[in-house]
């Protein structure tokens, strides 16, 4: 500190004397602009002195560039302008729900799907249909019910564009068909290859019904997204695929009289109190469940349309 201290002095000692002659030089000049340049001089000179001289080192700090000090500014400004609350960005496609409205084989459903990755979705859906049918087996009017109800769970995979693969579920599978059996009296009608007429007092009627698994796999092919990746927000729908049900049980009853065929009817007798009839009948039962054990896939074909948000 004292060593530099010492060249501080002198230069201040030599810096005061030389600043009272130009001020005393100053005074003696007419010129009235030169006067004041000189003064402004000697009055700034003695204090930039001293300043060095207490603070030598700001001598030798350089001075910032023009295009340093353009370049601070512009900086600066663009800091001082940003917005402080930059808008949030938008919300990805994987955050949003697609509803689908549609009609297939297994009744007129409604169904969400949301997506698990980019190629995956996860989609459920709720499906319903009553449909009625008349028809004659073997001399038995069948007046038939189709009733479906189930509810689905399927995993859409999108190999290619909106082609996708859906292995599935029918975690709820209420389809069934119920009918009620007649036979007019006096007309005859075939059980376990035997033939009997219905008894004009008491004509045969009865029930007969196919029930199916409650819980059935499925696999779907088809075309179209519920949540289209390019962020569209309706889309078409359609489906080919099956649903694996198994063989349907089948339950058949027949109450009323029978008889033996003729005109009139001899040995009428009711169903109920004759074991052959009703081995006949458990045999018309058999012979139905064999005639549709082969039917195990159940065939599903859909179209509808999809919105999202």
């Amino acid at each position: 500190m004292r060593i530099k201290l010492v060249p501080s002095i002198a230069l201040l000692s030599l810096a005061l004397p030389l600043a009272g002659g130009a001020l005393c030089f100053a005074q003696s000049n007419p010129n009235a602009s030169q006067r004041g340049d000189l003064a402004a001089s000697s009055e700034a000179a003695p204090k930039d002195l001293l300043v060095a001289a207490v603070q030598p080192n700001d001598l030798l700090q350089p001075h910032a560039q023009p295009d340093e000090a353009l370049a601070y500014s512009e900086v600066t400004l663009a800091t001082e302008t940003a917005d402080p609350n930059p808008a949030a960005p938008s919300h990805s496609h994987y955050s949003r729900i697609g509803i689908g409205l549609k009609v297939s084989t297994l009744g007129a459903g409604i169904e969400v799907a949301t997506p698990l990755a980019r190629k995956i979705n996860v989609r459920g859906g709720f499906n319903m249909m009553n449909l009625n049918h008349t028809f004659t087996s073997n001399g038995i009017i069948y007046n038939g019910q189709v009733q479906f109800r189930s509810a689905e769970a399927h995993l859409d995979w999108f190999p290619i564009w909106g082609f996708h693969i859906s292995p599935g579920l029918l975690f709820y599978n209420g389809n069934q068909i119920t009918a009620t059996a007649t036979v007019p009296a006096g007309q005859t009608f075939t059980v376990g290859g035997t033939t009997y007429q219905s008894d004009l007092t008491t004509p045969v009627t009865g029930t007969g019904k196919l029930n199916f698994v409650k819980v059935a796999p499925s696999l779907m092919l088809g075309v179209g997204n519920l949540i289209p990746r390019s962020g569209r927000h309706y889309s078409f729908l359609f489906e080919v695929g099956a649903v694996y049900e198994g063989s349907a049980h089948v339950t058949l009853n027949l109450t009323g009289n029978v008889c033996n065929p003729g005109t009139p009817p001899t040995s009428c007798r009711a169903i109920s109190g004759d074991s052959t009839v009703q081995a006949n009948v458990m045999a018309q039962q058999v012979k139905l469940q064999h005639d549709v054990n082969p039917y195990r896939f159940f065939p599903v074909i859909s179209m509808g349309v999809g919105f999202n948000f």
